[in-house]
């Protein structure tokens, strides 16, 4: 498990984060933290406690609770186990969020397994620090596997989809 705490996140590029994570986790080093004007990252190895996002300009808001975010979390055993074949192309998750199936939590998901797909249509939805990032197809084609479940933590790059 990985800690990150981000000061000043409307304005930080999450591309700078997730290279500070993989020099972290390339390096020997368990805790790295870098100041640039008003924005700050600290990334651990041993977190301290729940994973917090702060914001000066959303001061006047009343804080939420923080909820801990799972970096790291493992891909579900058939992503690992299935290998796909030479007309199939795999959908990765483009950054680290939660996986969401349908638009709302009662709306019918957006494609299942035997869809056949478009491209630019909606495969689902991945939540990042409180956006919502519809994930769509570049390739048409048939929906083979589905390799993750709603309200499941993604890594950036996990496999989600296997069209063929």
């Amino acid at each position: 498990m990985i800690e990150i705490k981000l000061e000043g996140f409307p304005t930080m590029d999450i591309r700078k984060v997730k290279k500070l994570i993989e020099l972290l986790e390339e390096s020997g080093i368990s805790e790295l933290e870098i100041s640039e004007g008003e924005e700050s990252v600290r990334i651990s190895r041993h977190p301290r406690g729940a994973v917090t996002f702060a914001s000066p300009a959303i001061a006047a808001a009343p804080p939420a609770p923080p909820a801990p975010v799972a970096i790291g979390a493992p891909a579900a055993p058939s992503a690992a186990e299935r290998k796909a074949l030479a007309n199939e192309r795999t959908v990765t998750s483009p950054m680290v969020g939660t996986y969401y199936s349908a638009p709302s939590p009662d709306a019918q998901t957006f494609v299942e397994i035997g869809d056949e797909v478009r491209v630019g249509q909606t495969l689902c939805i991945i939540e990042a620090m409180k956006m919502m990032n519809q994930i769509e197809s570049d390739k048409a084609g048939k929906v083979a596997a589905i390799l993750a479940k709603n309200g499941d933590p993604v890594e950036f790059g996990q496999p989600l989809f296997v069209i063929e």
